[in-house]
């Protein structure tokens, strides 16, 4: 069949494994898609699958989320089991400084067990993203040729704090690592657009995903998204977001083909290596 999109921000975590209120908020968010959750808080992969296919997705990035103090504990052990043998689904993991004594060793790990990618969520897990002891991942993750995801911008989660994810942080790992794919996802929501969007200007390895936010409004918040159609990618938060109506409220915004192809899969597919 023919696929619209890759979806670069995807959630598929245990319900139990979330605090009680980011299972309200997704739920009144995106109730339909809840259905597929099971009675015993898993998701139904087959279920999931054969919603990819409606929808016209070929491709999610699945991520895991270690942020007990603030929003949910999904370990990447679990997420890499729940994408084990399907190749549609790619893993990343998520490492939180607070919760190892050895983030490399981990990551490493992590790696050999097939992780493709790794999350970081400054904002929910109280660190800065440039901390010394997250140098040595990001050389890994470098020398590996596997991109970094990072949280930037706001969160209306309890416990999370906002200092933590102006996109600026990331201007140093992006010189000093000037072959590490940097994704920073949401863009800089709420505060800093326009620093998020200049650095994707200025820098040749850093992207925006746009999950989280309303595609109505990305042309407000980056009025450059046409001219640097190659630095953004397609990506929900499911499940707080329909897939579908992303997908086409992205298609009904006022840039060209060549853009809307470029974001919602071009881009991916070079970002993640599928090409």
């Amino acid at each position: 069949m023919g696929y619209r999109a890759i979806d670069i921000h995807v959630h598929v975590g245990n319900l139990n494994h979330w605090k009680p209120w980011v299972k309200e908020w997704w739920q009144k968010a995106n109730p339909r898609d809840f259905a597929m959750v099971r009675e015993d808080g898993s998701l139904d992969r087959e279920a999931f699958l054969r919603h990819l296919d409606e929808v016209e997705v070929e491709y999610v990035v699945v991520l895991a989320e270690r942020s007990p103090a603030t929003t949910c504990d999904v370990p990447t052990e679990e997420v890499l089991e729940f994408c084990q043998g399907e190749e549609r689904f790619i893993p990343f993991c998520n490492i939180n400084i607070h919760l190892t004594d050895d983030p490399l060793r981990d990551f490493q790990d992590y790696l050999e067990k097939g992780a493709r990618g790794l999350k970081i969520h400054p904002v929910h897990q109280l660190f800065y993203p440039d901390d010394a002891r997250l140098y040595p991942l990001y050389a890994l993750a470098q020398d590996r040729g596997v991109p970094v995801m990072f949280h930037t911008g706001s969160s209306i989660f309890p416990g999370a704090k906002l200092k933590y994810g102006d996109p600026l942080f990331l201007d140093d790992i992006a010189v000093d690592f000037p072959d590490l794919t940097i994704i920073m996802s949401h863009g800089g929501r709420g505060f800093w657009y326009d620093r998020a969007q200049f650095l994707a200007k200025i820098r040749p390895n850093v992207y925006i995903d746009v999950s989280g936010l309303p595609p109505s409004k990305l042309l407000d918040y980056f009025p450059e998204m046409e001219r640097l159609k190659d630095k953004f990618l397609f990506g929900t938060d499911w499940p707080g977001a329909m897939i579908d109506r992303n997908i086409e409220a992205i298609l009904a915004l006022p840039i060209s083909s060549m853009a809307k192809e470029a974001i919602l899969m071009k881009n991916a597919r070079r970002v993640l290596g599928l090409d």
